[in-house]
C-alpha cells in the first residue's frame, strides 16, 4: 500500500524559519558574496534548495554580506541571456568580493569573469540528467560538458561528495563539502505523536520514499523500484510506502518521525540531504550506493547499503531494518559532520583561497 501526500494539510509553513544559531568566524572584513542559483525557492517551485537557503542563512551569521540572485534557465537559452545580463548590471552596481555559484549551470553565468568564481557542484550538473526511459538525455550531456568547461575556469571548485570529482576535468583541485543539515529542525520526536499529527496507522510499518514522484528527476529517483521493493514485503509485513510530494520542508522532520525507515533508490546522487536529515532524526536508512551514502551511513548499525539495485536485494535490507527490535543512534554523527555551522567555516576558506588565486593570477 502506498499513502501519497501532497503538502495540502495545514502542518506548517511553505517556507521554515532557520532558528538562531551562532557562527565564530574570524573574518578581517565582511566578505561580500553574490549567491548565483537555480535552486531557489519560487511561487511556482516553492521546495527549491532548503540546503543553500541554510547555507546562506549560516553564513549571514557568521557576518559576510551575502546577496542572492535566483534564476530558472530550464533550458531555455533566452532566459539564460537574460540572466547573465541581469547579473552584469548586478556587478555594475553593487561591489562583490566573488561570485559563488551553485550548480555548474549558475556558474556559466558568471563569464567573462570579473571577480573571483567558486561553484559548488551538487549532482546532476556533473552526473547527467536521466529522462523518462531512465537513460541519460541529450540535455545532461550538454550540461555535463559545460560544468566541466565552468569547473576548468573556476578559481575555486567545491564537490559535495567525493564521488563527483571522478567528473571533474583532470588534474583539476577541489573541495568536498557537503551540504549541512538545520540540526535545530530536523531532530527526534516521539514516533506516536508524529504519525497521530500526521493521521497515519500506529500498528503498520512505514517506509518514507527518499524523493518526489512529480518534478523533473523523478525517473532518477526510480519510485517504481520502491514500489517494487515494497511489494516483496506484502506478504510478511504489514509495511505502507510513504511518499511525500508537496509537503513543507519544516514539516518533513514529522514525516521521517513517523517512519520507520527511509528508502533511497536513486539512480545518482551527489549528497542525498534527505538522507542526512534522516541521520538527525535517527530514521534509518536503506539504500542503494549512490553519492556519498556509503561514506554517510555504512559504518552505522541499523543502516544498509545494498550490494546492488535488485528489489529483492533492496526488500531483504528492509526486511533486515523492520525486524530489529533495537534503539537507533546516528544524530550523534551527523552532528558532527554535517552541522552547517562547521560547514560554512570551511566554505569562508575557499572564499579566501578564491581570492588568493585571483590575486596571484
Amino acid at each position: 500500500m502506498e499513502l501519497i501526500f501532497d503538502g495540502k494539510n495545514d502542518f506548517g509553513s511553505k517556507t521554515g524559519k532557520v532558528p538562531s544559531m551562532e557562527v565564530n568566524c574570524e573574518i578581517d572584513a565582511p566578505l561580500r558574496i553574490l549567491i548565483v542559483t537555480s535552486s531557489w525557492p519560487t511561487p511556482e517551485h516553492p521546495d527549491g534548495g532548503p540546503f543553500i537557503i541554510l547555507q546562506v542563512e549560516v553564513l549571514r551569521m557568521a557576518g559576510l554580506q551575502v546577496d542572492v540572485f535566483p534564476f530558472r534557465g530550464e533550458k531555455n537559452l533566452i532566459r539564460y541571456l537574460r540572466a547573465w545580463y541581469q547579473i552584469r548590471r548586478q556587478l555594475r552596481r553593487k561591489s562583490y568580493d566573488l561570485i559563488h555559484a551553485h550548480f555548474g549551470q549558475s556558474g556559466i553565468l558568471a563569464f567573462p569573469k570579473r571577480i573571483p568564481l567558486v561553484v559548488t557542484f551538487h549532482g546532476d550538473d556533473l552526473e547527467g540528467i536521466i529522462g523518462p526511459q531512465g537513460q541519460y538525455t541529450f540535455a545532461g550531456h550538454v550540461l555535463r560538458s559545460l560544468s566541466k568547461v565552468v569547473a576548468s575556469f573556476a578559481d575555486e571548485v567545491i564537490v559535495v561528495s567525493a564521488s563527483l570529482a571522478r567528473h571533474l576535468p583532470k588534474r583539476r583541485s577541489y573541495h568536498v563539502i557537503p551540504g549541512g543539515v538545520d540540526l535545530d529542525l530536523f531532530k527526534p520526536l516521539s514516533k506516536e505523536e508524529a504519525r497521530n499529527t500526521l493521521k497515519l496507522p500506529q500498528d503498520r510499518y512505514l517506509v518514507l520514499f527518499g524523493g518526489r514522484i512529480h518534478n523533473a528527476d523523478a525517473p532518477r529517483k526510480r519510485y517504481d523500484l520502491a514500489r517494487q521493493a515494497i511489494a516483496h514485503l506484502s506478504s510478511q509485513y504489514n509495511v505502507d510506502l510513504v511518499v511525500t510530494r508537496d509537503v513543507p520542508h519544516d514539516v518533513m522532520p514529522i514525516y521521517m518521525n513517523a517512519c520507520d525507515v527511509l528508502l533511497l533508490t536513486s539512480i545518482h546522487e551527489g549528497s542525498p540531504t534527505v538522507v542526512k536529515e534522516a541521520m538527525a532524526c535517527n530514521l534509518p536508512v536503506v539504500s542503494v550506493a549512490v553519492g556519498d551514502v556509503p561514506e554517510r551511513i555504512g559504518s552505522i548499525p541499523g543502516c544498509i547499503v545494498c550490494n546492488d539495485d535488485r528489489s529483492e536485494t533492496i526488500a531483504t535490507g528492509l526486511a533486515h531494518v523492520l525486524s530489529r527490535n533495537m534503539s537507533f543512534n546516528s544524530r550523534h554523527v551527523a552532528a558532527k559532520e554535517l552541522d552547517e555551522r562547521i560547514l560554512a567555516k570551511k566554505v569562508i576558506d575557499v572564499y579566501r583561497y578564491a581570492r588568493q588565486r585571483w590575486k596571484i593570477a
